[in-house]
């Protein structure tokens, strides 16, 4: 059974092989490179930031969990909760 997995990768890469050119015949302009990298890194400063938002709640859930004081880990991140009219929790 195990073997028969590998048999089917190995299918896939011969095909993947035989359908790739030998020589790509192509030109990426510098912009264009300049472009995706600037993507690259919105996409990762998105990404931390999404992290560090969910990281904060879940680690301010657990504190509460276990009964840890959260007045001394206070950050900036927690006045934005208790602002009025936010019902978000």
């Amino acid at each position: 059974m195990k073997n028969r997995g590998m048999i089917w990768l190995m299918v896939y890469c011969v095909i993947c092989m035989a359908l790739t050119p030998a020589m790509a015949s192509a030109y990426i302009d510098p912009s264009t490179t300049t472009f995706l990298v600037q993507a690259l890194i919105g996409l990762g400063v998105a990404i931390a930031a999404g992290v560090t938002i969910y990281w904060r709640k879940a680690r301010k859930k657990i504190n509460g969990v276990i009964g840890k004081d959260q007045t001394a880990t206070k950050d900036e991140s927690d006045d934005i909760d208790n602002l009025p009219g936010n019902n978000a929790v």
